[in-house]
């Protein structure tokens, strides 16, 4: 059974403290110069504004290629000697809400069924990328999947901001979708037809990272349904969070 790659890219993230489990959320893997990274938004590991503050994260692995049904719980400390280990950044606006955490690969299961990003499905020419352009989001909102092969679901999105253009001055575009909560980390990405067969390769350019839904202030939540609009963090900022360790 072949199974598409971008679903076995994405992985389902939770978050926990102790023993205690706190939130769902989604990641994807990312790789560069043979470093593995999990890549997730920052409010996943960390969010002031909500008082979450987790000390690890469980994502699940397939562990056998002849069995996408198998899986197994990794687990990855966010700390270490009290000081957290994962990758942010900032720019001119302030935080950004990404994250990566280096995987250490001694450590994972020695088989693995993924597919992981690299530097090369980054869009190189931003105006391939127009308004309008179709795009997926995989993940696992409000932690709904394929329970029996354990894989995330996909929702359909349109860009709905002038790509290449920080919205409102923030490292960020928007798309135009139905989203929910569970699904903060996930990849936003595009068809690129010039890669090979979608079963074999990865043929998607990784747009962004999904971090939330959109809404206006002043809204009236009697009369105005929400706008339905999310943003999105440009995925060009993983070559800065992982560029210290690729030339290392």
């Amino acid at each position: 059974m072949m199974i598409e790659s971008l679903l076995l890219a994405v992985t389902r993230v939770t978050t926990m403290l102790g023993q205690r489990h706190l939130t769902n959320a989604t990641g994807f893997f990312f790789e560069r110069d043979s470093r593995l990274y999990l890549v997730t938004s920052r409010h996943v590991v960390l969010d002031e504004a909500s008082d979450h503050y987790p000390d690890r994260l469980e994502i699940e692995l397939h562990v056998a290629p002849d069995n996408v049904a198998m899986t197994r719980q990794f687990s990855i400390p966010l700390y270490r000697e009290r000081k957290s280990i994962w990758r942010e950044g900032r720019d001119s606006a302030g935080a950004i809400d990404v994250v990566a955490l280096e995987l250490e690969r001694p450590a994972l299961p020695e088989t693995l069924l993924y597919h992981a990003f690299t530097p090369a499905h980054l869009v190189k020419e931003l105006d391939e990328i127009e308004v309008g352009t179709s795009v997926l989001i995989a993940g696992f909102p409000l932690g709904f999947h394929d329970t029996l092969h354990r894989l995330p679901v996909a929702r359909q999105a349109v860009i709905a901001s002038a790509f290449g253009i920080r919205f409102q001055g923030h490292g960020y575009f928007l798309t135009d979708a139905r989203m929910h909560r569970g699904t903060s980390g996930a990849p936003v990405v595009a068809r690129d037809s010039t890669q090979g067969a979608g079963r074999v390769e990865l043929p998607w350019m990784l747009l962004g990272v999904h971090a939330g839904r959109m809404d206006v202030a002043n809204r009236d939540v009697q009369q105005d349904e929400r706008l339905d609009l999310n943003y999105a963090w440009y995925a060009d900022v993983l070559l800065t969070l992982t560029q210290d360790a690729a030339s290392a």
